[in-house]
């Protein structure tokens, strides 16, 4: 089948030659329809994220397709059904797991890490992904382009429901890649009173108050902190979300924050960067710090439900789509910034 091929920190390739998997009793085959480029993508091919990848492999987690073989074993699946797939598998045993944080199990296993992705024109679902309601069905009135999307928007939820983003907040967005877009979208249904997204890229501000964004901000040429500030009469913003992976811009979306408010670093860092902090902010502010790892199996299944229900528009983040022989071009254009969420199809 064809599928690009890892071998190593910037050295992956378009095959054709690569083994179809074969399945089991219990496992399943999908027909892979989308499968989207996600920034962490990048960095694995970049070699800037290392852990659990496997060089000679398939990476690729926002999946989407269709069922075309189904073990004999396996029930409540058939041959032509749409899914979309959850790719995070935990052991369901461990001290994380039985505390209700499964996104972040001790012993997770994930499809496009441990088992082989989707950038590939099948994808293999194992047997524990299956019974752990792993592979959810989209319903027809929506796309395999937006059902991939349910993936990241899982994400992004559970970095809303960690940093408590409610009902009449102010909510600050830092970055408005395809994940700033989402938390855009998920902070307007949650009931913001007003969400200010910080970009440079002026496409991407537009997409922005697109996806419903009250006010964006130029930063190169805007006094971010002044607007926020000038928005919320001096007291600043009850929640402030890092969708950019940049050191440097931490300690200044923290002078965002209002006392008590909260603050999520939810994009990934390069291993080993370090971000310079003023730890008097955090302290006589009162403001809550916190990270957002994967998604919880709830996040997943809320999340589908939002993208199957209307509640939120994924289209606008689509911007282009590739082959899988034309993965170098889908990567060139992810790396440019002139695209938003990027998709492979067969």
């Amino acid at each position: 089948m064809k599928a690009v091929v890892l071998n190593g920190p910037n050295d992956f390739a378009a095959v054709e030659d690569y083994p179809k998997p074969q399945i089991g009793p219990g496992d399943m085959l999908l027909e892979m329809k989308r499968t989207a480029i996600c920034g962490t993508d990048i960095r694995i091919l970049e070699g800037k994220k290392t852990k659990d990848v496997r060089y000679g492999h398939i990476i690729g987690h926002e999946i989407s397709g269709v069922i075309c073989e189904v073990g004999a074993e396996v029930e409540g699946y058939s041959v032509g059904d749409r899914v979309a797939v959850e790719n995070v598998i935990p052991d369901g045993t461990c001290a994380m797991c039985i505390s209700g944080h499964d996104n972040v199990c001790l012993h997770r296993q994930a499809i496009g890490y441990e088992f082989d992705g989707g950038f590939a024109e099948y994808v293999f679902i194992p047997e524990v992904a299956i019974k752990g309601g792993n592979v959810v069905k989209l319903t027809d009135n929506i796309s395999y382009g937006e059902g991939a999307l349910i993936e990241p928007l899982s994400c992004c939820l559970r970095g809303q429901r960690n940093a408590g983003v409610k009902f009449n907040d102010v909510v600050v967005i830092v970055g408005a890649g395809p994940i700033g877009l989402m938390h855009t979208l998920l902070a307007k249904a949650a009931g913001a009173r007003k969400v200010i997204v910080s970009e440079l890229n002026e496409f991407r501000r537009g997409k922005a108050l697109e996806c419903g964004a009250d006010i964006v901000v130029d930063s190169a040429n805007e006094d971010l902190k002044g607007i926020v500030m000038s928005e919320t009469n001096g007291v600043g913003a009850d929640v402030v979300i890092v969708a950019i992976g940049i050191p440097a811009l931490v300690n200044p979306s923290i002078e965002l924050v209002r006392k008590n408010g909260s603050i999520c670093l939810f994009a990934g860092f390069t291993k080993g960067v370090k971000a310079e902090i003023d730890p008097n902010l955090i302290h006589y502010g009162e403001i809550r710090m916190c990270g957002s790892s994967a998604y919880r199996r709830q996040d997943y299944q809320e999340a589908a439900q939002m993208v199957m229900s209307g509640a939120v528009d994924m289209k606008p983040i689509i911007t282009n789509v590739f082959k899988i022989e034309d993965f170098q071009k889908a990567y060139e254009a992810v790396k440019s910034g002139a695209d938003l969420k990027v998709e492979i199809e067969p």
